[in-house]
């Protein structure tokens, strides 16, 4: 059973992205300044996450500290997927071409 905080989350990306086109490719930080911000804000919940995951083999952790994290970064990633036009001006991982 979801906490109301990480189901809030959940229903908050679900909305945002029905708007958006589905990826077939990676999206890389960037698009407009606000989306570039929250790149750049899931990556440092990221690394949070990977912190607590790896403080698991020490001691407990709430394991919906770890639910939250995971959906928190998946929500950034959502917003700044929207920020960019609904995803139109994503910039998008193309093989080769950002060398």
């Amino acid at each position: 059973m979801a906490v109301p905080v990480v189901r809030w989350i959940g229903e908050k990306i679900d909305s945002f992205n029905a708007a958006l086109s589905p990826l077939d490719t990676f999206v890389l930080p960037g698009g407009s300044h606000a989306a570039a911000h929250l790149h750049h804000a899931r990556m440092v919940v990221r690394r949070a996450e990977r912190y607590m995951t790896e403080i698991t083999y020490q001691e407990p952790i709430n394991p919906v500290a770890l639910k939250y994290v995971n959906r928190l970064s998946d929500l950034l990633f959502v917003l700044a997927r929207h920020l960019n036009e609904n995803g139109r001006a994503d910039v998008l991982w193309r093989p080769g071409l950002h060398r």
